[in-house]
């Protein structure tokens, strides 16, 4: 599923597809959305279902992710 450069078009849509189902699903529970993108990445990876086998390939598109949380963080602050 992923071509030479390492991340696929298919994984970044299964990983938005799990982000879209399980946040709004921990939201309501009230356990709120970082956790919510948490189950959903554990819930696709290798030691869930298993739709993204090999780990390295989400390397650079985690740490875009954490960039992104922590600009965030940055943003509440006063």
């Amino acid at each position: 599923m992923a071509d030479a450069s390492g991340f696929g078009l298919v994984q970044a849509v299964v990983l938005l597809g799990a982000a879209t189902v399980a946040v709004p699903l921990f939201r309501r529970l009230g356990l709120g959305s970082v956790l919510g993108y948490l189950a959903g990445g554990l819930a696709v990876g290798p030691f869930g279902i298993g739709l993204i086998d090999d780990p390295e390939t989400l390397l650079h598109t985690a740490e875009l992710g954490v960039v992104l949380f922590l600009f965030i963080i940055g943003l509440e602050m006063r």
